[in-house]
């Protein structure tokens, strides 16, 4: 994984490419470790609690609460670099158009397509092909003699038990893995490819929580597929596999989640009604840890959380507190703003990027001073907290000194009204209604 330290050691593409990134307000997945700076207190909680009470067999939910520009994608994914550093598996799931929350179904394929952990690529295809890849260096790999075959056979019968024998292991679940085990190791006939192709292609679809007809699955003694009933055990499920292949728990962060304010009731109450499930599902599993991105208004705004009675009754107390709980619920970056001195800390990474990206040297034009001065002025306006904010206009300062404009001859206040215009524009579209189209 990236560090600070390795910074001056990207490529000029690499840097250009995050240049661009943070132009449109994020940060690239893998670079997010050089962006990476205050909201230690945060951190070294949710450090502990993944080792010391997730990973020991917790389930926890915790809400991020920030305002648009805060930083909450970011610290999210500052979340998933330190889960997967310490053994879990991940899921990042942003709620959109495509992925409403109200659609439970589509979340919850969402999730199982978006996982990453300990093995190649993204979604949990990769994860069943890399274990299978794994399970080749085993016994259970088809043999060529006939005593040999009759061994492997009996290795997979015992290994599809073990799935069934698992303490609260799905039956539908475990009969799919040990279907999937058959089909990848076991001999078939050369005229028989085409089905068995297609069987595996069947067992790959349920997985992703696909619909798939009934008579299909019979022949794997699988009876169901996925369905906000049957939820839970899918969810339990499919974390119970994750721990017998070495991972240490499962991560989901939902980001985005105050876009639902926008849609109809109808929608919203649908929407409320599925994480109300998610955190029941989360009361009832083992280690599973979920994060919900919000804005503050979702929890005082009427067509927030308190419009649907089943959920507020639930969590109605995250925000009743005036001082910062590190323990508790809701992680409030929007009141635990980053400093000064830790911007300018961001600022010197940024100017180094951008430095390497066009292939010019701006420390001398873009200094510290100057990124003080962009701190001062946002402060000025009450806006510390907008981390990017100060990104777009630390840009656009250095954009133009390396295209020979004078920093001082910026009028940086002018600048800085219209970047946050700019970004209220962002945000009256971001949280727009769309969903009821």
């Amino acid at each position: 994984m990236l560090s600070k330290e390795d910074v001056h050691k990207l490529e000029p593409f690499q840097a250009r490419s995050i240049i661009e990134h943070l132009r449109k307000g994020s940060v690239p997945i893998e670079y997010v470790p050089l962006f990476t700076v205050g909201r230690q207190n945060w951190l070294a909680f949710i450090e502990d609690d993944l080792k010391h009470y997730i990973g020991q067999g917790g389930s926890k939910v915790r809400f991020i609460s920030g305002d648009y520009g805060d930083g909450k994608t970011h610290f999210m994914s500052v979340i998933r670099h330190l889960a997967m550093e310490k053994g879990f598996a991940v899921s990042f799931v942003v709620l959109t158009r495509e992925v409403p929350i109200h659609k439970f179904e589509t979340v919850y394929q969402t999730i199982v397509r978006q996982l990453q952990g300990d093995f190649q690529g993204i979604g949990i295809r990769n994860m069943l092909e890399a274990w299978l890849e794994k399970l080749r260096l085993t016994p259970i790999m088809a043999q060529n003699d006939k005593a040999k075959k009759d061994e492997a056979k009996k290795d997979r019968v015992a290994l599809a038990d073990e799935f069934r024998n698992i303490q609260g292991m799905d039956i539908n679940f475990a009969n799919a893995l040990a279907a999937l085990i058959n089909n990848h190791f076991a001999p078939l006939p050369s005229d028989e490819e085409e089905k068995h192709d297609a069987d595996r292609e069947i067992l790959l679809h349920w997985f992703e929580g696909g619909k798939v007809i009934k008579r299909e699955l019979k022949p794997f003694q699988i009876y169901e597929f996925l369905n906000k009933a049957n939820s839970k055990q899918f969810m339990n499920s499919l974390i119970l596999f994750l721990r017998h292949i070495g991972h240490k728990g499962l991560i989901l962060l939902l980001d985005e989640m105050e876009t639902v304010m926008a849609q109809s009731a109808s929608i919203r109450n649908a929407a409320y009604e599925n994480v109300r499930l998610l955190i029941d599902n989360s009361e009832s599993s083992q280690y599973l840890h979920i994060f919900f991105s919000i804005i503050p208004e979702i929890l005082i705004s009427e067509k927030g959380f308190k419009s649907y009675d089943a959920l507020w009754s639930r969590i109605r107390s995250i925000g009743e507190s005036r001082k910062l709980n590190y323990r508790g619920i809701l992680v409030n970056i929007h009141q635990t703003p980053l400093k000064t001195e830790e911007l300018i800390e961001l600022g010197r990474c940024l100017r180094t990027i951008h430095g390497l990206s066009y292939r010019w040297e701006p420390a001398d034009l873009v200094t510290d001073e100057l990124m003080e001065q962009i701190c001062t002025n946002q402060k000025r306006m009450g806006v510390i907290s907008e981390v990017r904010l100060f990104i777009k206009q630390l840009i656009h300062i250095l954009d133009m000194a390396e295209q020979g404009e004078i920093p001082e001859d910026m009028d940086m206040g002018r600048q800085l009204v219209t970047t946050r215009r700019e970004m209220e524009t962002e945000k009256i579209k971001k949280l727009g209604p769309s969903w009821d189209d």
